[in-house]
């Protein structure tokens, strides 16, 4: 428990830090939330790393689940942010990733399944297209947010802390376009490797996440055909991401938390 409220507070400090930057006009052109974050994403790592040791087997129910969505998503904007590109958004990502293993370390460790390599693969490429998209989402909404900004003139500190609108515009189609191949490796994974889906209650999650892949597929025939780009760009994001947090956590909350079919 230790390394959990250690990895929450670094966390905590990261998104602090990057919040005063903003509010004193500095971007966030300051690295001094850059140590903490990586000891945090470090730590986080660790936790489950621990957790599966103990329980002998990879913990990936419902809350193990969501912390390492959580941890990913942490570790893909600390190394954005170390580039100088967006490290706006462990504002809100590194609080969510501080929950999210909180939850793990409160409610999770179950007993970890033993996993052969092609089942851990798809569920390792499974976890990595959620973190990816799942980051893909919140830059979407930060273009939206940017662009209704400037249509009103608000020239407000938070807005001077995001790149450029067409930067941060191409950086969410690079973040989708990475996503959507790990979730087509996902589901390539799933059918090959992923047997009797009727049995094992699977079902609706394939049909929600090929949905989803159609749509994000879509997003970028559009953007490349038509030059999709705002608001469009944003609606088709959060829907597709929405079916695919429904594919996986809704039908985990379901089973798992509900119907206890652990």
């Amino acid at each position: 428990m230790t390394i959990v409220l250690i990895a929450t507070l670094l966390y905590l400090a990261a998104a602090g830090l990057l919040v005063h930057a903003v509010a004193r006009d500095e971007g966030t052109a300051t690295q001094a939330w850059l140590l903490p974050a990586l000891a945090a994403v470090a730590l986080h790592a660790l936790e489950h790393v621990i957790g599966w040791r103990r329980s002998g087997g990879a913990d990936l129910h419902f809350f193990a689940a969501l912390s390492l969505v959580g941890l990913g998503m942490a570790g893909l904007t600390t190394a954005f942010g170390a580039t100088g590109r967006m490290a706006a958004l462990g504002v809100v990502v590194f609080p969510v990733a501080a929950t999210s293993l909180l939850a793990y370390a409160g409610y999770g460790h179950v007993s970890g399944d033993a996993l052969d390599w092609r089942l851990q693969l798809h569920a390792w490429c499974a976890l990595l297209a959620y973190a990816t998209l799942a980051v893909a989402a919140l830059l979407a909404l930060m273009l939206w947010l940017q662009e209704r900004a400037l249509r009103r003139r608000e020239f407000r500190g938070w807005l001077r802390a995001l790149p450029p609108l067409t930067e941060l515009e191409s950086l969410l189609f690079r973040t989708i376009a990475v996503g959507f191949v790990l979730l087509t490796a996902t589901l390539l994974t799933g059918v090959l490797f992923v047997e009797n889906l009727f049995a094992q209650h699977l079902v609706h999650k394939t049909v929600l996440s090929v949905l989803s892949w159609l749509a994000f597929g879509a997003l970028l025939l559009g953007r490349w055909r038509y030059g999709w780009r705002g608001a469009t760009a944003v609606r088709w994001t959060l829907a597709a991401m929405l079916l695919l947090v429904l594919a996986f956590f809704g039908s985990k909350f379901v089973l798992e938390l509900l119907l206890k079919q652990v």
